[in-house]
């Protein structure tokens, strides 16, 4: 089973089947200007950490962005149905905060329980992880969000409303913003919250949104604003999916040292040989110590409903999101591949309750649970 990722979206703008490009609408440079935080002064990217994912949470973001245009008749109000499940699910344990365009909220408010506070906002779309910004902090508690510039996925999505977000986020959680001139998604970047992190070449070292630049110059903007000491690269994919392969659907970290690896044993498939590919990287990778990284697999399924099935579906475990006591992940169908994800989940949050939704319809446009959520620390 072919587990790529949004690449059902990028086909159908290329086929003139969803959101068509304007001119000048996606482009790789940055945002014009550095957004300014709640009392209008810049924060300075000094000292600064992103914890990992495990990290205490003052709430989720999300929103309720899919659209016909892009997603399709047949999609929509599944789309829809899934991000309010996830919304609610995620809302029994924290706060969740979901933006959403003022002409469909009352759509929204019909599915979202009372728990989900409904914020108006301008969208393209609903990928939350990788639109909003990156929340960070430094030792003295002081926390900011990072704007990493978003030009929707290097210009092969219409961006002009989800460029906004980062900055909307941020008023809104009443923190300042980080500027850089690099420009990249929150799905680019998984972090241990200890200066290690994994990342892939094909999203960030990809022309369409760091043209010329190399990974040293990558390590030594980003240090300051993440609090990352080390990098391990995996190549990913480029020009395959919308997102040039995001780290998020390859390798999440589950604490300190060990990482959690998306696996597909599908020969028939271009994720095998690149999943397998990744597997042998984390597997010879090591900490800021040396000491070499415990590495678990989440291999994809291969038994899956047949309702929203298409050749682009995104079957894979590795999208779950950790929230304040709860993992939430995905099911697909597959009894015997279903409850061997839940068990690696449950051995590496043994502290937390593993929930597995059906979002099947999300995964139709190439997506998971990690892509519409992102968490704002504490």
């Amino acid at each position: 089973m072919n587990i790529n990722r949004r690449r059902f979206l990028c086909q159908s703008m290329l086929l003139g089947g969803g959101l068509m490009l304007g001119a000048g609408a996606c482009s790789a440079q940055p945002a014009a200007g550095a957004a300014s935080g709640a009392g209008g002064a810049q924060a300075k990217p000094s000292g600064w950490l992103m914890p990992d994912e495990d990290a205490p949470h003052v709430r989720t973001w999300m929103a309720f962005g899919a659209s016909q245009k892009i997603w399709g008749r047949k999609l929509l109000p599944e789309v829809r149905r899934n991000l309010a499940l996830i919304a609610n699910t995620i809302a029994e344990f924290e706060p969740v905060h979901m933006l959403v365009r003022a002409e469909e909220e009352a759509i929204a408010r019909k599915l979202v329980s009372d728990k989900v506070r409904l914020i108006p906002a301008g969208l393209d779309d609903l990928w939350m992880r990788d639109t909003s910004c990156v929340f960070v902090k430094n030792a003295a508690g002081e926390r900011a969000g990072v704007n990493f510039n978003f030009n929707g996925w290097g210009g092969k999505q219409a961006s002009r409303q989800d460029a906004k977000v980062a900055a909307l986020v941020a008023k809104e959680a009443g923190v300042p913003l980080l500027s850089t001139d690099w420009v990249l998604e929150g799905g680019c970047i998984e972090v241990n919250g200890h200066g290690l992190a994994v990342m892939t070449e094909s999203c960030i070292l990809n022309d369409n949104r760091n043209p010329g630049r190399s990974k040293d110059e990558f390590a030594a903007a980003i240090q300051p604003l993440l609090g990352i000491e080390k990098i391990i690269w995996l190549p990913g994919v480029k020009g395959r999916d919308i997102t040039d392969g995001h780290t998020d659907f390859y390798a999440r970290f589950a604490g300190k040292n060990t990482v959690l690896a998306g696996l597909d044993n599908d020969p028939s498939s271009y994720d095998y040989d690149i999943t397998h590919q990744h597997l042998k990287l984390l597997q010879a990778a090591t900490n800021l110590q040396g000491q070499p990284l415990q590495v678990e697999t989440l291999t994809a399924p291969t038994n899956l409903r047949p309702a929203y099935l298409n050749d682009e579906f995104a079957a894979g475990y590795i999208g779950f999101y950790v929230c304040n006591g709860a993992v939430i992940a995905q099911e697909f169908g597959d009894e015997k591949a279903d409850a061997a994800a839940k068990a690696v989940l449950q051995q590496a949050y043994p502290g937390r309750e593993i929930i597995m939704l059906n979002v099947d319809g999300i995964a139709a446009g190439g997506g998971s649970i990690h892509c519409t959520t992102q968490q704002e620390i504490a």
